[in-house]
């Protein structure tokens, strides 16, 4: 599965993965935020579909998709996590009141995350991780 890195173009001035024609041909997409000092000091996953919606062009629904689902299928993951589904693993945030779930990339500046789980437990939203 392709897999992109939009923080990783925006931090180094990288031209942004062609989304719309992968998605268009067919083919899943996957991204993720390539955190590292080196290419992407960023892990801020709202900002990361912020990117994928804005300069690739992607739906909210299909980048969100691609920074769950997709991401999971693509580490060999798809049979615990991903999805919000009975027997999987608990990993998922309750974002604050949303007019639309398109105010995500929208709103790029401000963090929509209000609850954290991870592993099934409730992680404070102060924590960083």
């Amino acid at each position: 599965m392709p897999v992109s890195l939009p923080g990783a173009a925006f931090f180094l001035n990288l031209p942004f993965t062609p989304a719309r024609k992968i998605i268009d041909a067919g083919l899943p997409l996957a991204i993720a935020s390539d955190y590292n000092p080196g290419s992407a000091p960023s892990g801020n996953m709202p900002l990361m579909i912020s990117l994928a919606c804005i300069k690739m062009k992607m739906t909210p629904e299909e980048a969100i998709n691609a920074a769950t689902i997709n991401t999971a299928y693509t580490l060999g993951l798809s049979q615990t996590q991903g999805t919000i589904t009975a027997g999987k693993v608990a990993n998922l945030f309750i974002s604050r009141p949303l007019s639309s779930i398109a105010s995500i990339p929208y709103n790029f500046g401000s963090n929509p995350v209000d609850t954290v789980i991870l592993n099934g437990k409730l992680i404070p939203t102060n924590t960083t991780w």
